[in-house]
């Protein structure tokens, strides 16, 4: 149930949640628009948390501010009945194949509660991305790495246009991973994917990564099995040193059935304006379903750890996958407990006001 100001709010009569009066109106004053269908309590608390939000520039002390946004994210997060962070990560039994890509772990309502609840996150990430920007500039080792994998039509692509819809391109980095290059074949598998780090105060978006590096040769043999065992290894030290040196890590896997990504694929041959996502080696990697669970499983309980766990996140349904992603990205965030970065000492901020008169 969600709270305020420490106290249970139980939704009562007159649009009232804990007491609280729940707004119809916008910060201007206009009505806002009926939900129709959709969870009344994920409403309700939607609601909620956009009049917090609406109330935070109107603080006066950044202290101020940041304990209303901090309340507004904890509001949003009370949508879940779980947390995504604690239902969807990977533990020591889980098995990717009984993960139903059609399920909504936690998540009560349905598409348009979710498509509202990720525009309202989303303000909230870019809020959070100043901030760790702003220390970035400052030189706080800050930083965030978001790996993105899952078979062919999971929704890689959808979730970065979504989840930083209201994001600042200053700030972000994206890069997908694609086969080897002659120049990146001279080196050692971490190479290419070190070069794509993210800056301090910056979050980097890798749509596949260094573990293709351990599944491809796993499912096609195209390395000895020693060379490629010996990167579980490597993959955890690389992560750890990140860990450490102050970089967040967020490692997704999108699960999505067999049979909704042979709807997608299909609606790529029905639209022109799709042919260039379709290859044909996608129906190859198809035809492998199995070979490439097995792959996958194995990485999970090899390179999931405390210091950058696997979440995996049923992605049938796009939104409710982007609705976890938002969850997941705005309170790590959130939870980097960051303050604005000061005026430097030697900014005298009455001298500047009065050389500016």
């Amino acid at each position: 149930m969600a709270k305020e100001d420490g106290k249970a709010n139980k939704v009562g009569k007159n649009g009232k949640l804990g007491g609280v009066v729940k707004s119809d109106k916008d910060k201007n004053g206009k009505d806002k628009p009926s939900r129709g269908k959709g969870d009344k309590r994920i409403d309700w608390t939607l609601n909620l948390a956009e009049d917090r939000i609406e109330s935070i520039e109107s603080s006066t002390t950044v202290s101020e501010r940041l304990a209303r946004a901090a309340k507004s994210s904890e509001l949003l997060s009370a949508v879940w009945s779980l947390p995504p962070a604690q239902r969807l990560m990977f533990h020591p039994g889980t098995q990717v194949t009984d993960v139903e890509g059609d399920s909504t772990p936690g998540f009560d309502g349905g598409k348009e509660d979710a498509e509202r609840f990720i525009s309202i996150s989303s303000s909230e990430i870019a809020r959070y991305q100043r901030l760790m920007y702003a220390n970035g500039v400052k030189g706080s080792p800050r930083r965030l790495l978001i790996v993105l994998q899952g078979m062919d039509a999971s929704g890689k692509g959808g979730i970065v246009r979504h989840v930083f819809s209201q994001g600042d391109p200053m700030g972000i980095h994206y890069h997908g991973f694609g086969k080897p290059g002659a120049e990146e074949l001279d080196h050692d598998f971490l190479w290419r994917v070190k070069r794509e780090l993210p800056k301090q105060g910056w979050i980097a978006v890798f749509d596949r990564s260094h573990y293709e590096d351990v599944v491809m040769p796993h499912v096609y043999g195209t390395y000895p099995e020693d060379v490629w065992r010996a990167r579980y290894d490597q993959i955890n030290e690389f992560e750890r040193e990140l860990a450490v040196s102050g970089c967040a890590i967020l490692k997704i896997f999108l699960v999505v059935s067999q049979d909704e990504q042979k709807k997608h694929f299909l609606g790529r041959l029905d639209d022109p304006t799709k042919y260039w996502k379709f290859d044909i080696s996608d129906l190859e990697a198809r035809n492998r379903w199995d070979d490439y669970m097995d792959a996958w499983q194995e990485v999970f309980e090899k390179t999931s750890t405390a210091a950058a766990p696997w979440y995996l996140v049923p992605a049938d349904n796009r939104w409710y996958s982007r609705a976890v992603v938002s969850e997941l990205l705005r309170t790590t965030l959130k939870n980097m407990n960051m303050t604005w970065p000061p005026l430097e000492p030697e900014v005298d901020p009455d001298e500047v006001r009065r050389r500016l008169a």
